[in-house]
């Protein structure tokens, strides 16, 4: 049955022919002919195929990948929350009723795109170097909260039940 990255049989690619059937065990006197080159650039022929089969099937995985990818940069400065994963605590001390994301920290350099270093306090004891997917953009909440007591009252008039 044929992959369906490469469009070939994996056996045919590692022993870039199908296996052998009874008759073509047979011994065959020894000499040079040209189907010994016809099947050596036969060889060529697949790997090269299936190598641009790869490539083409590796492109479309990398679209489908990169429809959801979230692409973030921080400056230095920046009030970010940082999500804390478990392997970042001593064993035991990470329970799973912690908050996920943390307060906002600044953040003091950029090295990448990808890793960032934030401004943690000491207690932390733990590295300050995050990679951009522990990184949340923090937002000041809104001081326009509505008061569910007055939406209460104006939906019941007085004298209804």
């Amino acid at each position: 049955m044929p992959n369906r990255s490469t469009g070939h049989c994996p056996f045919s690619i590692v022993y870039t022919k199908m296996p052998n059937h009874l008759l073509d065990l047979a011994v065959l006197p020894k000499c040079h002919s040209s189907s010994a080159t016809k099947e050596a650039s036969q060889c060529v022929e697949l790997l090269k195929d299936v190598k641009a089969k790869l490539e083409t099937s590796y492109d479309i995985y990398k679209q489908h990948a990169d429809k959801h990818r979230r692409l973030q940069v921080f400056q230095p400065g920046d009030l970010v929350m940082l999500r804390f994963r478990k392997d970042r605590f001593p064993s035991g001390s990470h329970s799973k009723l912690n908050p996920r994301k943390i307060r906002p920290f600044p953040i003091l350099r950029r090295i990448n795109d990808n890793v960032y270093v934030v401004d943690l306090p000491l207690d932390f004891k733990t590295s300050s170097t995050f990679n951009v997917t522990d990184i949340f953009p923090y937002h000041p909440p809104d001081d326009t909260v509505v008061a569910s007591s007055s939406l209460e009252a104006s939906s019941f008039e007085a004298g209804e039940t």
